[in-house]
């Protein structure tokens, strides 16, 4: 039976992974079995999804949790320094090495070694990590003795690995020793009916004393809504931190988000660079901009409410039903989130 350390344990780790999304809830909803296990873990998401923040929840909610989460970016090291940084070296063992250091295997000792950005390693650190992960032992630069490893490992990558392999360029049997389970996190855009409740947990997340109160207007939660995010969560949230600083009222407007709102709201970006087409494809693309526009502004307004959208725009319900689905948009992702 789940001791009350463990709901606790599991409630905190679960409850910085934020959202509602199918996409997201089916990705998140591995974890607990996941955590239960020892075996290596594979995390694929595009850069800004929160691939260490659910490698962090699968380490705190795992009987791993009193011991470190160490994390190491495979792509901001050379070849040269990597095996240095993963298995330490003994005192002497190369000019320089004027003492004995443990490598991040050896902090991570009890714990989780997480490896991001792992589709970066070299031929060679891949052999590495492989020994590794087979014999559960390391034996540090210069030291003639072998220590265990006794760490699990979580990898993550925002590449294609089964196209590397195919090229050559990442070893079919580290592929498989890492991804005995395997996480897919959704990118933002794929999950925008959690937007909004991301905008307001980053809101409330970032909050100034001397601003309580602060809040998304209804064009600014439109704005959000419209944008395509191409950098994530992670955008979001930095966008939500700037906009906090630099809105002057109780109210945070779309000129505090800093966004190009109305080039990702045209059915053709290529316009908004500047490209001519036909009078009557022009029309009919203004048009549909209009429509896009005029309808998310309004949904925002109303809080995703179609009788009342419908009322405020003199329409019957059906004809912004219709609206609604023409330009893909769901009524429920305009209804605020309970805070």
């Amino acid at each position: 039976m789940e001791t009350l350390l463990q709901r606790l344990r599991n409630a905190g780790a679960l409850a910085k992974l934020v959202g509602s999304a199918p996409a997201f809830v089916e990705a998140i909803s591995q974890l607990p079995a996941v955590s239960k296990s020892e075996a290596a873990v594979m995390i694929r998401g595009e850069t800004g999804t929160g691939k260490e923040l659910v490698a962090r929840a699968i380490h705190y909610m795992s009987d791993r949790a009193a011991h470190p989460f160490v994390a190491l970016n495979c792509g901001s090291l050379p070849d040269s320094l990597l095996e240095d940084e993963l298995f330490g070296h003994e005192r002497g063992a190369f000019t320089g090495a004027h003492a004995r250091r443990d490598g991040l295997i050896a902090q991570a000792k009890n714990g989780t070694l997480f490896l991001d950005e792992v589709d970066t390693l070299s031929q060679r650190a891949q052999v590495d990590l492989l020994r590794v992960l087979q014999d559960r032992r390391f034996r540090p630069i210069g030291s003639t003795a072998e220590r265990e490893a006794d760490i699990r490992v979580v990898a993550a990558t925002n590449a294609p690995l089964d196209q590397l392999i195919r090229a050559t360029n990442f070893r079919s049997d580290l592929y498989y020793r890492l991804c005995i389970f395997t996480i897919n996190l959704p990118a933002l855009r794929e999950r925008k009916e959690d937007v909004l409740m991301l905008a307001t947990h980053f809101l409330h997340k970032h909050a100034l004393q001397d601003k309580p109160g602060l809040k998304l207007s209804a064009e600014a939660c439109a704005a959000l809504l419209a944008w395509d995010w191409p950098g994530n969560v992670r955008e979001l949230e930095n966008v939500m931190l700037r906009a906090i600083h630099l809105c002057r009222t109780d109210s945070i407007e779309v000129a505090n988000l800093g966004l190009q709102t109305l080039c990702s709201l045209s059915p053709d970006a290529a316009d908004c660079a500047g490209r001519e087409s036909s009078f009557s494809v022009a029309k009919r693309r203004a048009i549909a901009l209009f429509e896009k526009e005029y309808l998310t502004r309004l949904m925002a307004q109303q809080e995703g409410n179609i009788s009342q959208a419908a009322r405020v725009a003199g329409k019957d319900r059906s004809d912004i039903g219709k609206l609604l689905k023409k330009h893909r948009l769901d009524a429920k992702l305009f209804r605020q989130p309970v805070s």
